[in-house]
Parts: C-alpha cells; sequence; structure tokens
C-alpha cells in the first residue's frame, strides 16, 4: 500500500521515462492509502509535535506520516526529516541493515 500523495512525488521526480514508466507500472498494482478528514487533523498535530521538539516538518511529510502511522504501515524513504521526526512522534522508518548485522 502507498498513499496517492507519495505516488505523486515519485512520479513527478526528474527520471528517464523508462524509469518512469517502470515506477508506474509497479505501483499501478497497489493499493491506494487517501486521506479522510481524521488524517488531515492527525497530520497537523504530528507538525505541531515536530515543531514543539525544534523540527519543521512539512505540510505534506506530516501528511505522509500521518497515513503511515494511521495505517500501521512502515515508511521507506531517504528523507532525513522522516527520520528525525520519527523520534518524536510514532512512525515507524525501515532502515536497511547494516553490514554489522
Amino acid at each position: 500500500m502507498a498513499p496517492g500523495i507519495v505516488q505523486l512525488e515519485l512520479f513527478q521526480g526528474f527520471l528517464p521515462t523508462r524509469v518512469q514508466d517502470a515506477l508506474e507500472e509497479r505501483f499501478g498494482s497497489m493499493n491506494l492509502v487517501e486521506p479522510r478528514r481524521e488524517d488531515y487533523l492527525g497530520a497537523a498535530r504530528l507538525g505541531r509535535a515536530c515543531r514543539s521538539a525544534g523540527l519543521q516538518l512539512g505540510v505534506i511529510d506530516s501528511l505522509i506520516a500521518q497515513l503511515a502511522i494511521g495505517h500501521g504501515l512502515t515508511l521507506l524513504t531517504t528523507d532525513r526529516d522522516f527520520t528525525h521526526a520519527a523520534r518524536h512522534i510514532p512512525l515507524k522508518i525501515w532502515t536497511p541493515p547494516t553490514a554489522a548485522q
């Protein structure tokens, strides 16, 4: 499952056409997670919680985090904003295994 907003961010990226086509094909079979009213309210709460901890989590990132939390999903990301935010909100982040494990 993936939030539609995540797919939008992926699909509008500057990628070669063949990579873009492959992404669209792979994501085309995934179920979409779409926000409900309570997700927007939850995203606002997450943003405030991060701000009170001295972090700025953007509006879209707050919504993505809320969708992951609300649906019990683990977020796969390379965006360090999420990594920092996960220290202050109940967001599960996937991290690749290290060589030491």
